[in-house]
């Protein structure tokens, strides 16, 4: 946790309300634990540096009695405490982080299909009717759903600053719902292992303000692009050099075709 923390494009520097929210489970769990953790550690430290065999003033008992029901009551009931309250607060936050509800906003949502290929990103925009490449341009304090799928292999897209790591599958359609809080452009991976070249299966997710969406969108629509049908067709060609492969600008056009 703490390396992670020194690095501002983690799960601890969010910029959206789920991962923040996530940021505070993964605290309220650390914590929870530690409550346990830090005094059985101390608890050892201090009973093996007292009982040690130097230490003439430590009195040992020579009762050899193997089952105290009080003391055993004492032992089990502090753990069972913590695992019923740390499953409490878990199970609470993931309803509440339901990858599928949508999230509170005073704009109309934003609808992303995503399609995971070999070894990039496909962002379809349906309502504007582009596309893109390894780069998702969206607007701040707007809901945006996600219908993710794969054209190949099982994978999964996570996006840490903005949070919920979701699988996509073939044939198979998930759901997610995500919030850029601030501008800025926020580093998305592939989290699941899907065949060589999938480390290097990164994007970028660029949050800027509603008018700088606009003007994104009627700049991609004027450079001509190619229709939603074709370009998924030619799109899932693998990448010729996938360790080299990262994120790049948007492809409105039609991208090379299969070799």
């Amino acid at each position: 946790m703490l390396v992670t923390s020194c690095q501002q494009a983690g799960v601890l520097d969010p910029r959206g309300p789920i991962a923040a929210a996530q940021r505070l489970l993964l605290f309220n769990a650390t914590a929870i634990m530690l409550v346990v953790v830090v005094p059985v550690v101390l608890a050892t430290l201090a009973f093996a540096w007292w009982y040690r065999s130097s230490n003439t003033r430590a009195t040992r008992s020579d009762d050899d009695r193997a089952y105290e029901g009080r003391l055993e009551f004492v032992v089990w009931s502090i753990p069972a405490l913590v695992v019923i309250l740390l499953g409490g607060v878990i199970w609470i936050s993931a309803h509440e982080l339901d990858p599928r509800a949508p999230i509170p906003g005073g704009a109309k949502p934003l609808e992303v299909e995503v399609a995971s290929l070999d070894w990039k990103w496909l962002f379809i925009y349906p309502d504007q009717g582009i596309a893109a490449v390894n780069q998702l341009v969206i607007p701040t304090e707007t809901p945006v759903r996600f219908r993710l799928t794969s054209a190949t292999v099982m994978n999964s897209f996570f996006v840490p600053q903005l949070g919920s790591q979701i699988y996509t599958m073939p044939g198979m359609t998930t759901h997610l719902n995500l919030l850029a809080s601030n501008a800025g452009e926020f580093p998305g991976f592939s989290a699941n292992f899907s065949g060589d070249g999938f480390a290097d299966m990164r994007f970028i997710v660029k949050a800027v303000p509603a008018g700088d969406f606009a003007d994104w969108v009627a700049k991609v629509r004027a450079s001509g692009s190619a229709s939603r049908r074709v370009l998924v067709k030619a799109t899932p060609c693998p990448s010729a050099c996938p360790r080299s492969a990262g994120p790049r600008a948007e492809s409105p056009g039609l991208p090379a075709p299969c070799p």
